[in-house]
């Protein structure tokens, strides 16, 4: 019979899934991470003794510990682990009333932000909220036009009404809308939910530094949240750009990336990313993650970690790269990206396309909280710092006879 787990273990579990379903939940997208900026507010407001929340002028957020800017002025190198606000979703651009008396219909115009195959549109239903409450209302799309130019119209757009006419005063240019799905579920270890990509990483980043925070010397570790990633990692450089990341900051951004079950399976933990699609992440502190990780899994045997390239995508660690921040990626393998159901069986026209809910792994998103917790605390460990150079010199002093080097 399997031992059982000490109730505090129990507790912290269920509270850290019961924020990931409460903020994977939760509509948004690019340009409107509203209600996600605030409910992380309402977290900063319940823990105001030990942490502050600030904003730069793109609406990025970093939380921070009181002495986040007296540590750095120390010569402490800032350590920022980084997520970003948005999913791809749609925003209504228009609301049209179409007949007259009992034949009246309402049409929504809507632009989507993100990256989806345009045969996942097709009849999709959505729910479209309400801007000020948290009402939604049914709609189906009723027609996609693809075509975009970056000048004039970034965006796919389509056309959806609206299943009770009524529910037009409740809508207005700017409102979101996103594929309707059943409510967010832990089935079997595996979390079933609206948004993982990116809004499990918030949670875990949240779920971790609510313990980090309460210890004083680590007021140098912070979290800084993006906005508007799905559409080009805007709220990523417009941090770099205009000085929201501090100086000499390392950061390691959280990501939920495409599962292959050949190569990154769901369930074998989160991955330490050495890059992505477009470029390979800062080497040293990607080592220096990869490294951690490592121990703590010698001293965790039941703590797992994947490493992984997965350049199925782009991530915002090639952003804060390109401009000279050093930066690296830890993502979660997640199921059903960005809402595309067997996505290559549909590509190659094998199956029809259905939108689904993302899925991750919960044990994942715990590891990736504990990861974290390490990474915060022993990514100035001199022991992991000196951990490649120990190797090669263990190498050297054992065969550098071989070419006269002893």
């Amino acid at each position: 019979m399997a031992a059982k787990k000490p109730a505090r273990t129990d507790s912290a579990r269920k509270s850290r899934e019961k924020l990931l379903l409460e903020v994977t939940s939760l509509p948004t997208a690019a340009g409107r991470e509203d209600r996600v900026i605030a409910a992380i507010e309402r977290w900063v407001a319940a823990r105001a003794k030990r942490v502050v929340l600030a904003r730069d002028r793109f609406g990025n957020l970093t939380i921070a510990q009181h002495g986040f800017l007296e540590a750095c002025a120390k010569g402490v190198k800032p350590v920022l682990i980084t997520a970003h606000l948005d999913h791809p979703a749609f925003v209504v651009t228009a609301v049209r009333t179409k007949g007259k008396a009992r034949k009246t219909a309402v049409e929504l115009d809507l632009e989507f932000r993100g990256g989806v195959h345009d045969p996942y549109f097709k009849g999709a239903m959505l729910e479209v909220f309400d801007r000020k409450t948290k009402k939604s209302f049914d709609a189906k799309i009723v027609s996609l036009d693809a075509k975009t130019d970056p000048a004039t119209k970034p965006f796919k757009t389509v056309v959806a009404r609206l299943a009770k006419a009524s529910a037009a005063k409740s809508i207005a240019a700017g409102s979101i809308a996103r594929w309707k799905f059943r409510k967010a579920e832990i089935k079997k270890g595996i979390v079933h939910t609206h948004a993982c990509d990116d809004l499990a990483a918030v949670a875990a980043a949240l779920a971790a530094f609510d313990g980090l925070s309460r210890d004083a010397s680590l007021a140098h570790v912070a979290l800084l949240f993006t906005r508007s990633e799905e559409i080009g990692f805007i709220g990523a450089i417009g941090a770099a750009r205009e000085g929201t990341v501090p100086k000499g900051a390392r950061l390691v951004c959280l990501e939920n990336s495409r599962s292959f079950p050949h190569d990154s399976p769901i369930g074998a933990g989160p991955i330490v990313r050495v890059g992505d699609r477009l470029s390979v992440f800062t080497p040293e502190l990607t080592n220096r993650v990869g490294d951690i990780a490592a121990a703590h899994a010698k001293d965790n045997p039941a703590f797992r970690f994947q490493r992984k390239l997965m350049p199925g995508g782009a991530c915002e660690a090639t952003a804060f790269a390109a401009y000279g921040i050093a930066s690296t990626c830890v993502c979660l393998p997640l199921g059903n990206y960005h809402n595309m159901e067997e996505i290559d069986a549909v590509l190659a026209g094998k199956k029809k396309p259905r939108v689904g809910r993302e899925f991750i792994s919960a044990n994942d998103y715990h590891w990736l909280v504990e990861l974290l917790e390490a990474v915060a605390r022993r990514l100035d460990d001199e022991k992991i710092a000196a951990g490649h150079r120990a190797l090669m010199e263990t190498l050297w002093s054992r065969h550098a006879n071989i070419v006269g080097g002893a």
